[in-house]
């Protein structure tokens, strides 16, 4: 019999980076988390699945928004052109790096297949995969809206949240149980939010769990229960740590692959033109190796991918052997199971540790060995096991704990933003609408909305990364929805070449219901 239980827990999301531009590098950022963590992630678990012996499980939660990308078939058209650039880039160019150049063409070569196989539906994919109960996919609130900073306007969360179940029925068929919430940030009282629209689990960082009313008996080691009837698990950071730290953890190994040195910003920017890349950025063509910690990038070495591939079993094991050592000490002082829950970003695996998806698969490969059994969190609550009631505290698992991360001198203003529009919403969408132009109007404003609320962009103004792109999506929602709005609040006539312009950039989710802003 197992010690205990491990829950791997991923959150797939990226915001809605969809443009009608080719080549932009947005559409890179999409591009790229395809080919690096959703492509090889699939293959490991439905590889896994194959295997008689193996019983792979995790939980995965895919955002709106990135389903939204995932079936926009437009988008997903351009994926194999932008791939094969690559592999004829890759052809012309390091021969000095042979070997990693000849692995990475191989990978290219090998996911781009692995995307023809299924002519670019990964969603069905993983459809599957839930349905033969290898994984449970939880939802997100629709544009990944940081819940705490909108409660001033009740209505906003509402609207994210059902629009985001809505969502997730329409894509899959089934609504979702549980849900991630963004960066999962939590507040008193957003249970009741999420009860209204039949959600009934979620994941918070450890401390949420730990200073909730009552202390939990059981830690993070168990769920606990609020009096609306939501179910939570915390974080373990014993079980995270290893994985999450590039300086502690085993991502930073001098054998695994450089993230930052990327061929996209050692060619010169004429070269990069040349062949259709307006401007230097990563390209995902990373040849090099971490090689130590310290050394710069231009004294990283040449990539070795079978010493990778020997350090990634050796992790694997390293991994297992301490949470064994966890869940046998846990396992006397409980009177129950115990479950590790140890969640991640999704794009973590292939896309910022390169070897991760295989670190994933030797997890699953290796696990009974160490009398360790993995498990989705829709299974733990499965069972006959009572869970203690206690009311869990405000949180987040962002930088500081709480919500400073997305409320600070860099990004504060656009709270603002988000306030007065879920305000004006709210009253436009409670006054009688009746005229079928102004719900047509409404719908596309609520869309805008709910893309200004986006909390990516907030993350990026305080990372201070791509800060010119952050603006621009947010000022862009921000104007769209005003426009929209003074429509009807001023009964202006519509322009329809302006208005059709906007649902074409925008025609995310479209089953979005306006009244779901309405004021109660």
């Amino acid at each position: 019999m197992a010690n205990g239980n491990l829950a791997l827990v991923l959150h797939a999301h990226l915001p809605y980076v969809r443009s009608a531009e080719h080549g932009s590098l947005e559409e890179d950022w999409y591009f790229q988390a395809v080919l690096e963590c959703y492509l090889p992630l699939l293959e490991l678990l439905e590889s896994s699945a194959r295997e008689p012996s193996l019983e792979p499980k995790l939980t995965i939660s895919l955002s709106p928004t990135l389903l939204a990308l995932l079936e926009d078939r437009e988008l997903n058209e351009r994926f194999p052109k932008w791939l094969k650039l690559r592999l004829e880039l890759l052809s012309k160019t390091n021969k000095n790096y042979k070997k990693s150049s000849e692995y990475l063409e191989t990978n290219f070569q090998k996911q781009l297949t692995n995307w023809h196989s299924c002519d670019g539906d990964l969603i069905s994919r993983f459809s599957t995969l839930y349905k033969n109960e290898n994984i449970d996919i939880l939802t997100c609130a629709a544009t990944h809206g940081y819940l705490p900073l909108l409660r001033e306007t009740p209505e906003s969360i509402r609207g994210q949240l059902r629009t985001a179940v809505r969502e997730h029925y329409r894509t899959f068929g089934f609504y979702p149980q549980g849900i991630w919430l963004p960066e999962c940030a939590y507040f008193e009282g957003l249970d009741k939010h999420l009860i209204d629209v039949n959600l009934r689990y979620t994941v918070l960082d450890g401390h949420g769990i730990l200073h909730s009313t009552p202390r939990p008996r059981y830690g993070v080691y168990a769920p606990i229960c609020s009096k609306n009837g939501v179910a939570f698990f915390g974080r373990d950071s014993d079980s995270t740590l290893p994985v999450w730290s590039s300086s502690k953890g085993f991502p930073g190994n001098s054998h695994y692959r450089e993230f930052h040195r990327d061929l996209g910003w050692d060619l010169p920017e004429e070269k990069l033109k040349s062949i259709g890349v307006k401007s230097q950025r990563p390209l995902g063509i990373k040849l090099h190796k971490i090689t130590g910690k310290k050394k710069s990038l231009d004294q990283k070495q040449e990539y070795e991918p079978l010493l990778a591939k020997k350090q990634v079993k050796k992790d694997a094991i390293s991994y297992l052997e301490q949470r064994k050592s966890q869940l046998e000490k846990l396992k006397k002082a409980m009177s129950i199971t115990p479950i590790l829950v140890a969640p991640f970003d999704a794009e973590l695996f292939g896309h910022w540790w390169f070897e991760g998806p295989e670190f994933i698969h030797e997890l699953f490969k290796l696990a009974s060995s160490f009398d360790i059994k993995f498990i989705t969190l829709k299974e733990v609550l499965r069972t006959d096991q009572k869970l203690q009631l206690c009311e869990p505290c405000q949180s987040s698992w962002g930088q500081g704990g709480y919500h400073n991360y997305w409320v600070n001198q860099t990004n504060s203003w656009v709270v603002n933003e988000w306030i007065n529009a879920g305000k004006a919403m709210a009253e436009v969408c409670t006054n009688n609408i009746s005229k079928e132009s102004d719900i047509r109007i409404l719908q596309q404003a609520a869309r805008e909305l709910l893309l200004l609320q986006s909390s990516d962009w907030s993350f990026i103004l305080k990372a201070g990364t791509t800060i010119d792109i952050a603006k621009e999506r947010i000022n862009i929602h921000r104007k769209r929805f005003w426009y929209l709005i003074d429509i009807i609040k001023n009964k202006k006539g519509i322009k329809e070449p302006i208005v059709q312009e906007i649902e074409n950039e925008d025609p995310i989710f479209p089953l979005i219901y306006a009244k779901d802003w309405y004021s109660i």
